[in-house]
């Protein structure tokens, strides 16, 4: 995985509403399609017992893991963590900023090159781990398909499959395929909305976290830096993620040490999907977590610090 040539800069990075451990920074790096990305480091609160690759999911930015990158660097761990392409600070794809595009899902995978070439030129400490969370899970199971240099993994409700009603299927499909010939690819899905979620969405009845306290979190955040913010996602970033799923669907399982968490109250990717890999993942390991939503790093502090413990755990013990 080789990504850009260009040097990494100095990007910004949002301590004050990251609440990261100490010592974080951000750089600005290149794909080799000519995108600019940003990722974000900490490093760990004493020796380094090595480094966790930290892919976020659709939405999702740098600053919102701050909090589990300081739990990492507390357990001896270094976190680098991604804005992908359309997302966070990196570029935006369409001219409309808060629109969730991808031309091709596959394109991620130069994202992931762009991150693993910042991880090597930053020297960060082996062995390194992977965490991806819902759209982040789908990207990074393609990558350790395609040789993520990763001594294990863990997934926060992956999207393997996203969720729809199964006579909805045919039509979304429909709808993806013919939009692009009709120009509408980049155009908003249907029953989406312009508004970002959680700026949308009040607490009760929220399909995220069942913690007033990080729902507030996440509101605050975009309030504070509107930039990070974007919104539904469009007709072609729909029908390009139910091909991605179809495609990952029926690759077998990579030989890495793998654990998945998955709320029991999931409602955003497939459950089922989610049950069929795991079922069938040689080394993989799926725990269930009772009452969880879709973020379940995002639940009560004893829930996250629960989940990222057994993570530490088996990181550190994966060889």
């Amino acid at each position: 995985m080789d990504g850009g040539s260009m040097r990494p800069t100095t990007a910004p990075l949002h301590a004050e509403i990251a609440r990261g451990p100490e010592g974080g920074a951000a750089h600005w790096i290149h794909t080799h399609d000519g995108l600019r990305l940003r990722a974000g480091h900490w490093p760990s609160a004493g020796p380094a017992k090595g480094t966790v690759l930290l892919f976020p999911g659709r939405t999702e930015y740098i600053e919102k893991y701050g909090d589990a990158a300081g739990f990492f660097a507390q357990h001896g761990l270094e976190s680098l963590v991604i804005d992908w392409r359309g997302q966070g600070l990196a570029d935006r794809l369409l001219s409309n900023r808060l629109l969730g595009h991808v031309d091709e899902f596959p394109n991620y995978q130069n994202d992931v090159a762009a991150m693993v070439e910042l991880a090597r030129t930053l020297d960060l400490p082996k062995p390194w781990f992977l965490l991806g969370h819902s759209m982040g899970g789908a990207i990074g199971l393609r990558a350790l398909m395609e040789g993520l240099p990763v001594a294990a993994a863990a997934f926060s409700a992956p999207m393997w499959g996203i969720k729809l009603p199964a006579p909805l299927r045919p039509l979304a499909y429909a709808i993806g395929a013919f939009a692009r010939p009709l120009c509408l690819s980049g155009h908003l899905a249907p029953s989406t909305s312009l508004t970002p979620y959680v700026q949308a969405q009040a607490f009760m009845g929220n399909l995220l976290t069942n913690d007033a306290e990080m729902y507030t979190m996440l509101r605050e955040q975009l309030k504070a830096v509107p930039d990070l913010a974007i919104s539904g996602p469009t007709i072609n970033w729909v029908y390009e993620g139910m091909r991605e799923c179809s495609h990952l669907a029926a690759q077998p399982s990579p030989d890495v040490p793998t654990l998945c968490f998955l709320g029991s109250a999931e409602q955003i990717v497939s459950t089922s999907a989610i049950h069929e890999r795991m079922d069938s993942w040689p080394k993989g390991a799926l725990r269930i977590v009772d009452a969880g939503r879709h973020e379940v790093l995002m639940e009560d502090t004893a829930t996250r610090h629960l989940i990222l413990g057994e993570m530490v755990e088996f990181f550190t013990t994966a060889r």
